[in-house]
């Protein structure tokens, strides 16, 4: 037996399925950074010494990630935009550069990494870079998850805008709603790590 996908809005919660499937995933990813947000508060609070961000942390560095996400989130939205305006070359053009923002991002953070490692800097020096190690590789693992999303929404999974558009719009959107978490986590991240 097969389940149709329905891309109407549900009687009982105004929402498309994928909508609320996506929101019911965010809420869990809330939980799982907000535990880790509150790990970090707990051993600050609770720290005899704890170094100032800006001195371990090249700051121009992550302000040049935030730009890079900021404007991914801005594209991302143009995206779908232009799939609702029936603009599919608009959207492979915006959505092609979400992703390459996304990789530019994570090719940043990956000479951020190879900096920390070469210096010495690794997660066993200092409760710190634990923690920043923890929280920004898990947010870096988040990005690659929306580059491997997005990419094959770009690529092979755009076929289904020729087959279905109302379900590729919906899936669209739910990337979407995916991405503007992951880019208003660092958000949070960068001056909790860097500037505090």
């Amino acid at each position: 037996m097969e389940i149709p996908y329905v891309v109407d809005e549900r009687a009982d919660t105004g929402l498309t399925n994928v909508k609320l499937g996506i929101w019911l995933f965010l809420a869990s990813e809330v939980m799982l950074f907000g535990g880790l947000f509150s790990t970090y508060i707990l051993l600050r609070i609770n720290a005899i010494e704890w170094p100032f961000g800006a001195d371990i942390l090249s700051v121009p560095i992550g302000a040049f990630n935030t730009v890079v996400l900021i404007l991914s989130s801005v594209t991302m939205v143009l995206c779908y935009a232009a799939l609702k305006l029936d603009d599919f070359s608009g959207y492979k053009r915006y959505m092609g550069m979400t992703v390459g923002l996304a990789v530019l991002f994570l090719v940043v953070k990956s000479y951020e990494y190879y900096d920390k490692f070469s210096h010495g800097d690794v997660p066993a020096v200092s409760t710190y870079l634990a923690i920043y190690f923890t929280l920004t590789g898990l947010h870096a693992l988040h990005i690659v998850g929306g580059v491997i999303v997005n990419g094959y929404f770009l690529g092979p999974g755009s076929k289904l805008w020729h087959a279905n558009r109302q379900q590729f719009i919906n899936r669209i959107e739910a990337a979407g709603l995916y991405w503007h978490f992951v880019d208003l986590v660092w958000i949070f991240l960068f001056p909790v790590l860097y500037l505090l």
